[in-house]
């Protein structure tokens, strides 16, 4: 989403987010979002939630990955661990 939209500021200093990026962000009652303020503009980002760390950890393969004593691998055994070594 590349849109501009307005939000407004209440006399009690809260902002509305536009709906649709609320909707984009998937930000609910109680979401927490963070504010950064660099040479004079706002960056607002959503903070990533238990839910959110859950499904991020999900997708990390598990392999079991045996090191030598000279702390080797053989990659063709640990095929994700080996592209994660190389490509993080």
């Amino acid at each position: 989403m590349n849109r501009v939209l307005i939000g407004k500021v209440s006399q009690k200093g809260q902002v509305v987010i536009p709906a649709p990026i609320r909707k984009a962000l998937g930000l609910k009652k109680g979401s927490k979002v963070l504010f950064e303020l660099n040479n004079g503009e706002i960056t607002i980002k959503k903070l990533p939630t238990a839910l959110d760390w859950a499904k991020l950890v999900e997708q990390i393969p598990v392999e079991d990955v045996n090191i030598d004593k000279n702390g080797c691998f053989d990659p063709k055994k640990s095929p994700d661990f080996h592209d994660w070594m190389i490509n993080g």
